[in-house]
């Protein structure tokens, strides 16, 4: 196995008390994310900042109250991180994936989160059927294609909150006609200083 980073005071800092589930979550990705297949063996050495401390990054931009929907949880990055992180909100993790599905569901029992539901399904499988304050997504896919099967999910005056990479211009630029035509709107793309590691978001609103 790959050496694991190791936290450090500034991470810990950033956690405040929230350092300790974090660190056990983190623990049973290192004991069995790579061989569930959720995580790579070169990401293991960078497990803190890449991925931990990245997931951070959205818990600002989150609403005062209500739900949380986060698309695609796989290996739980963001929406474990932030359902630590706001015990307030109530989180959906919304993987289509069985084995993923499962994984998830270990995780909510062993770090003990009793603020997050697993839902076994696709994002627009939910449309009409379920509705959210804001919808997070890391990882997923491109913006124009991430909008479609996110928009349905959000309330009116909600947010899509999304972790994005280096092409976020691009991506926006190309979906700028399919923001406005599903009332997207307000788009800001924020880049958050986080230990040992930079984030990117995009934030928008949706007005309809």
């Amino acid at each position: 196995m790959a050496a694991v980073e190791t936290p450090t005071a500034a991470m810990r800092d950033l956690l405040g008390p929230f350092f300790s589930q974090v660190e056990h979550y983190g623990d049973l990705l290192i004991d069995q994310g790579e061989l569930r297949g959720l995580i790579g063996p070169r990401e293991l050495p960078r497990l803190w900042g890449r991925h931990l401390l990245n997931s951070t990054a959205i818990v600002p931009f989150l609403p005062k109250r209500g739900r949380v929907a986060d698309v695609g949880s796989g290996a739980g990055f963001p929406g474990i991180v932030a359902a630590i992180m706001r015990p307030d909100l109530e989180f959906t993790l919304i993987e289509p994936m069985e084995r993923r599905v499962e994984w998830l569901d270990l995780v909510v029992s062993e770090v003990g989160l009793d603020n997050v539901e697993v839902r076994r399904a696709r994002a627009e499988e939910l449309h009409k059927k379920e509705s959210f304050e804001a919808v997070t997504a890391r990882a997923v896919a491109a913006m124009d294609k991430l909008a479609r099967f996110t928009a349905p999910l959000i309330k009116r005056d909600g947010s899509l909150v999304a972790l994005k990479g280096q092409n976020v211009d691009a991506e926006l630029e190309k979906a700028k006609y399919v923001l406005k035509k599903l009332h997207l709107v307000d788009v800001a793309v924020h880049e958050v200083e986080v230990p040992d590691a930079e984030s990117t978001l995009v934030v928008t609103a949706r007005k309809a």
